[in-house]
């Protein structure tokens, strides 16, 4: 049974941010991570995009062609696939803080970072594939069914299917911790999003995002 159901958007540093920890706490307890997708264009279009946004709404778009490249992944390379795009093009826009040409022609971009880090070029065609949206917007309509619909990326949830499962938005972690301290986190995160009756932990001070 997958321990964690990750849910994702390729350009989100806070999602990315988390999912290095997960990447550290897994390599410590072995754990089955299932790399799932919710898309911020599908979100914010719901909730409807705020005057003077046109450059997120650019940007979103182009996080769901990323997605549609993550979904053919999945589709011939199962969940380690996933795990290797996200790998991928989140070390190159947030690590490498390289988005030349991700807006504007996403073709070339996904295919330069395929390339780069030696996963299939071809997959980067599927960036405007839409039989894949509605994959990614089941997804999207499930992480939201799981945690309510005012909140961001990511989405966490634990033990899936089980009687214990919990699902959380967030943490939000401006760095990612390794060693003990990632696993500490992980043992209080878990047993937060477990608790019976627990609904929110939250506050609106954070620091700048460390992608180190």
């Amino acid at each position: 049974m997958v321990d964690l159901d990750f849910f994702f958007d390729p350009g989100c540093p806070w999602a990315w941010i988390t999912s290095r920890w997960v990447s550290e706490v897994r390599k410590q307890r072995n754990y089955e991570v299932s790399w799932k997708f919710i898309s911020l264009a599908m979100v914010n279009d719901d909730r409807g995009y705020a005057e003077g946004s046109e450059r997120y709404q650019l940007m979103h778009k182009a996080n769901l062609a990323a997605l549609r490249v993550a979904s053919v992944a999945r589709a011939l390379a199962g969940n380690d696939g996933v795990d290797k795009f996200y790998t991928a093009i989140g070390t190159t826009v947030h690590v490498e803080k390289n988005r030349e040409n991700f807006d504007t022609d996403p073709h070339a971009f996904l295919s330069s970072v395929l390339e780069r880090h030696s996963l299939p070029i071809a997959w980067a065609d599927a960036f405007d594939d839409e039989t894949h949206t509605p994959i990614i917007r089941y997804e999207t309509d499930m992480a939201l069914s799981r945690t309510g619909k005012d909140v961001g990326t990511p989405i966490l949830t634990f033990h899936p299917g089980a009687i214990n499962e919990g699902s959380f938005f967030g943490p939000v972690i401006s760095k990612s911790p390794r060693g003990t301290e990632a696993v500490k986190l992980w043992d209080a995160i878990e047993t937060i999003a477990t608790t019976s009756g627990m609904a929110e932990l939250k506050r609106s001070l954070r620091a700048a995002p460390d992608f180190t």
